[in-house]
C-alpha cells in the first residue's frame, strides 16, 4: 500500500487573506461624528439599503477624503432634482460667484455648513439639515442624491508625481 499525504490547504476566498479593508471607526475625536457612526452602523445593519453603508464608510474617512463642496457646484449637480435632498458627507462652502439665490432653494444635509453658505441657503428658502434629521426623514435614503466634493482639487495634489512629467 502506498502512502499518500493529505495536506491541509487554506481556503482563499475572492479577497485573499487580506483582512477587512477600511476603517473600523473614525479617527476623529469629534463626538458628533462618533454618534453618527453609531447611528449609521445600526441603520446599515437593520435596513436593506446600501445608502446607509456608503454614508457610514464616508463618515469614517479622513478629512482629506471628505472634501468641501461649494454651493455653485451643488446648484449645478442638483439642477432638475430640486425636490430631492442633497446629501454631502463634508462641508458646504459659500461661493460669491453665484449671483442669484433662486438656485439655492434646496434641502441639503451635510456635516458642516459655513456661516455664509447657511445664511444664503436659508435666505433663498432652502433648508440645512443634519444627518440625524436625515435618518428620521429618510432612513433608507429614498428621495436623496448622494454627492461629494472634488478630492483632487487640493493644492498639495498639484505637486504629486515626478518633476517635469505632466
Amino acid at each position: 500500500m502506498g502512502l499518500f499525504c493529505l495536506a491541509m490547504g487554506i481556503d482563499l476566498k475572492a479577497g485573499g487573506r487580506r483582512p477587512t479593508i477600511g476603517r473600523k471607526e473614525p479617527k476623529s475625536k469629534n463626538i458628533y461624528i462618533k454618534l453618527l457612526v453609531k447611528l449609521y452602523k445600526f441603520l446599515t445593519r437593520r435596513t436593506e439599503s446600501k445608502f446607509n453603508g456608503v454614508i457610514l464608510k464616508r463618515l469614517k474617512m479622513s478629512i482629506i477624503n471628505r472634501p468641501p463642496l461649494s454651493i455653485s457646484r451643488l446648484a449645478k449637480f442638483m439642477k432638475g432634482k430640486e425636490e430631492k435632498i442633497a446629501v454631502i458627507v463634508g462641508t458646504i462652502t459659500n461661493d460669491n460667484r453665484v449671483l442669484g439665490n433662486e438656485t439655492l432653494k434646496l434641502k441639503i444635509c451635510a456635516l458642516r455648513f459655513t456661516e455664509t453658505a447657511r445664511a444664503r441657503i436659508v435666505a433663498a428658502g432652502g433648508e440645512c439639515i443634519t444627518f440625524d434629521q436625515l435618518a428620521l426623514r429618510s432612513p433608507t435614503g429614498a428621495g436623496t442624491v448622494l454627492l461629494r466634493g472634488p478630492k483632487n482639487s487640493r493644492e498639495a495634489v498639484k505637486h504629486f508625481g515626478a518633476p517635469g512629467v505632466p
